[in-house]
């Protein structure tokens, strides 16, 4: 495939092709069309008289529809080509397809079109080395559809591609042979179904075509809705609204319908987690609270009807214990990995409490927080049991499922992530600095839901008690006083991990800091060991491991930088809260498009642009909403009972910034500010 890729999604649907339209089998990246979890095509090419196509022009309509203007012949000709292809492609849960060809010269033209049709079924666990399998292709002209379908025990997939016009089909694709009047044109229609079979071979057709109708019923008048509740974003800097824009779009399209729920959730997003992750989903909900509140309620009855509820030493489930991933691929079937329910992350935990508690301090929905009164608690005692294996008040972890699960449990998940200076790992259970700030907060929160909503001043009085201890601990056991700074993380001896890290923002966030060291965390934050003039490395330079293409030893996550500017913010430190806030617009701004994933940790003086990543993703919904949460930073929103308090730090050279009906308890409020170049005023009504 071409270096350009192209994708159109809808949901966790999505198809990804290169710049003509085209889609092959391709083991760097998720080529073809899926949709929960298989690769429904892996083969779809577009021929004419036998010729392949090259790219003049597109035009991406929205998320779920772009245009492909394609012509034959090689670069050197392009001018002079008598036919030209138009690829109009839209997805609402299947794939549809226009094709129009348009003779351009005063002759008729007789031509043969071909479309190269192939599916492997492949898992999206698989996709750089797919098993092999054979599917059972049906050609059926009279009907003008081809069939693929693959079938292993209870597991059965199937793709229908249906024609308008009348063509040949075979087993590898359809040819239609046309004949086309001087300056005509032709078309047809190729419909793409995606058939997914229940356990036993049943037909789930019914309800699955009955969910993908709610998909494509919903879908404009959805996205509509969506962009129209969140407030109008004014500014002089018209790249600041832009990015605020495409950070909507994107939040827009990375939602789906899990099968059996009613509600849409965020997608963690393309190409590699469009399903519902956990962390990913908690983050995004509290990034866009005063934004795109309507994602949290959501999220958190699905979390809640998939909390653990046994011990599970393959799935890494406890009682109580949060979400990780959700699959619905043949590996999670088969158990082959453990991902139809899994449960390795132990953040997502405390995270849950969290969110509940922050939508309604934006929401006063007072009803959902007694609706989900026992998950939450269910959470909490989870911190409590099943999170500290020590019983040294720490929450830690270590996974059950040692051969298929996920090492680091944490946010940093990839498997040399947790490392000291020298580059040695900590041995299990490990507890990483950032977990005690999860905690913490979430006690303190669930106090207040105790107290205020739940009738139980006796479990808030216990929960108050034991952020208290957790943060005088905390402070004693993990601050390295020659470095003024906390540990990265403690040993299972409670030897501390002397790594400077970003971290240190997300115990800011959690209000765990002692006021008299957060000056010293704000310099280390918005120091060049770990400021790269992009934003907040991960890691910082000069440790062993650091690595700026590592994406956990040296990268710059977008979702982290908004976690350290809200932390940094939280503990007065505007200034350099709005140096991440103005980096972090700066890479989007450069780059164009979507944020991604994660940037490299390259010094900006060094490489004077955004280095990507070749496997972040883009778009990502916690790097989306990471842009909302920065500009809520920089207005200083934030809820005090029944008003939105405004408190500007706007970055130097944004000028006049204006958030126009920010939803909440108090109806809809008008955020202004300007940076400090300038007199400062703002004000909420």
């Amino acid at each position: 495939m071409s270096s350009e890729l192209v994708h159109v999604l809808a949901g966790n649907s999505f198809a990804l092709s290169d710049a003509e339209g085209d889609m092959e089998v391709d083991p760097r990246v998720p080529a073809g069309l899926f949709s929960f979890d298989t690769r429904f095509l892996s083969h779809w090419v577009l021929t004419l008289n036998g010729e392949r196509l090259h790219a003049l022009s597109r035009d991406d309509l929205a998320y779920f529809e772009t245009r492909f203007v394609v012509v034959p012949g090689a670069a050197s000709h392009y001018v002079d080509a008598d036919v030209s292809v138009i690829r109009q492609r839209f997805i609402d849960g299947g794939l549809h397809e226009r094709i129009t060809v348009l003779n351009h010269s005063a002759e008729p033209a007789e031509l043969t079109v071909r479309m190269e049709i192939a599916s492997d079924f492949a898992d999206t666990a698989e996709i750089r080395q797919p098993r092999p399998r054979r599917p059972v292709v049906t050609a059926a002209s009279e009907h003008r559809q081809l069939r693929l379908c693959y079938q292993r025990d209870r597991f059965v997939r199937e793709t229908v591609v249906t024609s308008t016009a009348q063509v040949d089909v075979d087993q590898g694709g359809m040819t239609f042979r046309i004949r086309i009047d001087p300056d005509g044109e032709w078309h047809t229609d190729l419909h793409v179904e995606m058939i997914i079979h229940g356990a036993g071979g049943q037909d789930v057709r019914s309800s699955l075509a009955a969910h993908r109708q709610r998909v494509h019923d919903d879908m404009h008048e959805d996205v509509a809705g969506f962009l129209a509740r969140a407030p109008q974003l004014n500014g002089e800097r018209t790249a600041l609204v832009r990015a605020y824009e495409q950070a909507l779009d994107d939040l827009a399209a990375l939602r789906y319908l899990p099968w059996s729920f009613g509600e849409r959730v965020p997608v963690g997003g393309l190409p590699w987690a469009m399903t519902l992750y956990g962390r990913d989903a908690l983050i995004t909900c509290l990034e866009t609270l005063p934004f795109t509140p309507e994602l949290a309620p959501a999220t958190l009855r699905m979390l809640a009807l998939t909390q653990g509820s046994q011990l599970d030493d393959l799935h890494d489930e406890e009682p109580g214990k949060i979400l990780a991933e959700l699959r619905y691929g043949e590996s999670a079937a088969f158990e082959e990995q453990p991902t139809a329910a899994y449960f390795g992350a132990v953040d997502t935990t405390p995270l849950f409490v969290i969110l509940l508690d922050e939508y309604e301090r934006w929401s006063g929905d007072a009803d959902l927080v007694r609706e989900l009164r026992h998950p939450a608690r269910l959470a909490l005692d989870w911190i409590n049991e099943y999170g500290c294996p020590l019983d040294d008040g720490y929450l830690r972890y270590q996974p059950r499922n040692t051969v298929s699960g996920v090492a680091n449990q944490v946010w940093r998940n990839s498997p040399d992530a947790v490392a000291g200076r020298d580059g040695r790992q900590p041995a299990f259970p490990r507890a990483t600095s950032e977990l005690q700030g999860y905690a913490y907060d979430a006690k303190i929160r669930g106090a207040r839901l105790a107290r205020e909503f739940w009738g139980d001043p006796a479990y808030a009085d216990r929960l108050e008690a034991e952020a208290a201890a957790l943060r005088e601990r905390f402070n004693r056991d993990f601050w390295l006083p020659q470095r003024e700074y906390y540990a990265f993380a403690l040993t299972p001896d409670g030897e501390p991990v002397d790594a400077l890290t970003s971290n240190l923002g997300h115990l800011m966030w959690s209000g765990i800091v002692e006021p008299e060291r957060a000056g010293a965390l704000a310099a280390h934050l918005s120091g060049p060991e770990l400021f790269s003039g992009w934003g907040v490395r991960t890691y910082a330079v000069g440790q062993r491991p650091y690595n700026p293409v590592g994406a956990h030893l040296g990268g710059v996550w977008p979702s982290d930088n908004a976690l350290v500017a809200v932390g940094l913010r939280r503990y007065g430190y505007d200034t350099e809260a709005a140096a991440v806030a103005a980096a972090m617009f700066d890479v989007v701004e450069t780059l164009g498009g979507s944020m991604p994933e994660v940037i490299a940790g390259y010094p900006r003086r060094l490489t004077k642009y955004p280095v990507q990543l070749p496997m972040a993703g883009r778009p990502q919904s916690w790097s989306s909403g990471a842009l909302l949460m920065l500009l809520a930073t920089m207005l200083g929103l934030r809820p005090c009972g029944d008003n939105l308090l405004v408190d500007p730090a706007i970055p130097e050279g944004y000028g006049r910034v204006e958030l126009l009906d920010v939803p909440g308890r108090w109806g809809h409020a008008d955020a202004y500010g300007r940076d400090r170049t300038k007199d400062g005023r703002h004000r909420a009504r």
